[in-house]
């Protein structure tokens, strides 16, 4: 005895006319309950429709390409008596029982649980395997997957993949990156939970491949030689620790990845200087340190609102600048452990002592390596200040994807001629490191004397 049934899509929420990326499966293959027929992917999520039973194919409905809606025919089968029909809209746990009704299609309308899934993949399939719908996250079975209520729409439910066929198990992101670079994911070990391939596999994969190829006009860096240092004198091996290993990978990257070019300016702060001084007694009634960041923050918020194309990011096509209304500024603290970059957001809205306050507050944090995520993302533009150790100037590396980073190097007392007298001033050198595809020279020099002149009367600023 069998039956013929539809194989439906399932309630997908409020999308409609989603497109069919892959069909997993021709006419006359045999499938057993739960093997995925084909793979839908809107602009949000991806998702499987798992087969509802056993038996075999009799047509496929769709072809890649095709868009479809929740109800939509994909294709027919024939079932055999020995398979359990579930009713449209059933909820509950699985069972064999034969009182189940076995009238009409089966229209499932959620993933199957993380436990029934790819334990019987099936022979037909070649391609990388199906992923549940929406975000995947390695997350244990569900309560509700067990209990066998219907989980939330927007839950998750990862699939367990056949040890055989793990190293193609990869979230649809990660699915769809690799066919947009012609990356076949069984080419790949996944390291993710399960043999999960995460993106930086495919990452690792193509650098790996890349790194193979001589680069075009033999660009290519040759690795630098190993050498044995012991062998002209007694050598100590200190290892770097987590902080400067992250910060070194961060900045070779960005020196790699960004054309630099740097601005050198000076700015008139004897006023400036005076002004914190005179405050003084002040601070240290609030508790506070009063120090020049505080006014060189302030200075630098007005000047990329004057200048927006510095408090910006290019995007990942490299063709257009994204620039952020927001002025959250990414301040280098110098700790023993290397340097860390918390960040001091929405400066611009902030006055003086507010901000010495929290400046005083993130670095003692920083310094005791209690920063959280959170206390070092979302900067727009960076400042690293010199000022407290010493020198006359440097090149600070841009923090990309930030376009622009600020080096203040220590004030010195120098003697300057102003309306044809020789006058003692305190000046400011500092530096503008900038992405040359964002901003060019032109740019860079109104930008730093902008910031001059703000340094110079900082009452601009303040009132």
């Amino acid at each position: 005895m069998s039956k013929t049934v539809d194989v439906l899509v399932p309630d997908i929420g409020d999308f409609h006319d989603v497109p069919v990326v892959e069909v997993l499966v021709s006419p006359g293959a045999s499938i057993k309950r739960d093997d995925p027929i084909a793979i839908l992917e809107s602009d949000k999520a991806s998702m499987d429709v798992p087969s509802p039973h056993a038996g075999l194919v009799e047509q496929v409905l769709v072809k890649v390409g095709d868009k479809v809606s929740a109800g939509a025919r994909l294709a027919t089968m024939v079932v055999t008596d020995e398979t359990t029909l579930i009713p449209s809209g059933h909820t509950g746990p699985v069972s064999a029982s034969p009182k189940l009704d076995q009238s009409g299609p089966w229209q499932p309308e959620t993933p199957v649980p993380r436990g029934e899934r790819g334990k019987t993949a099936p022979e037909v399939l070649r391609g990388p395997l199906p992923v549940a719908s929406g975000v995947i996250m390695d997350l244990p079975t569900t309560d509700s997957a067990r209990d066998g209520t219907r989980p939330s729409p927007t839950a998750s439910i990862p699939l367990v993949v056949d040890e055989e066929k793990s190293q193609h198990h990869a979230a649809p992101a990660v699915r769809r990156l690799a066919r947009e670079l012609g990356v076949a994911l069984s080419e790949i070990r996944g390291t993710g939970r399960n043999g999960r391939i995460v993106e930086e596999d495919l990452r690792n994969y193509i650098k790996a491949a890349m790194a193979r190829i001589p680069a075009a006009g033999g660009n290519n860096l040759p690795e630098l030689p190993a050498v044995d240092f012991s062998k002209f004198g007694p050598i100590e091996l200190r290892p770097l620790g987590r902080i400067r290993r992250a910060t070194a990978a961060s900045v070779q990257r960005s020196w790699r990845l960004v054309p630099h070019v740097t601005q050198y300016d000076e700015a008139d702060i004897t006023d400036l200087e005076a002004f914190r001084k005179a405050e003084a007694e002040q601070a240290k009634q609030r508790g506070v340190r009063l120090t020049l960041l505080a006014f060189f923050m302030k200075a630098t918020a007005a000047t990329l609102k004057e200048h927006p194309s510095f408090n910006a990011s290019l995007d990942a096509t490299g063709e257009n600048l994204v620039c952020k209304r927001y002025y959250h500024l990414g301040i280098a603290v110098d700790t023993p452990e290397g340097l860390v970059v918390p960040v001091v957001r929405d400066v611009d809205r902030k006055g003086i002592w507010e901000l010495a306050g929290e400046l005083t507050t993130l670095s003692q944090r920083a310094r005791e390596q209690k920063l959280t995520p959170a206390d070092v993302q979302g900067a727009s533009f960076t400042i690293s200040s010199l000022g407290g150790i010493g020198g006359t100037g440097f090149s600070p590396i841009v923090n990309a994807p930030e376009v622009g980073i600020l080096g203040f190097s220590r004030a010195s007392l120098r003697p300057i001629c102003r309306d044809g007298q020789i006058v003692p001033r305190l000046m400011l050198p500092f530096s503008l490191s900038y992405d040359h595809r964002a901003n060019d020279g032109a740019q860079a020099a109104r930008f730093t004397s902008h910031l001059r002149e703000l340094l110079a009367d900082i009452r601009e600023v303040l009132l």
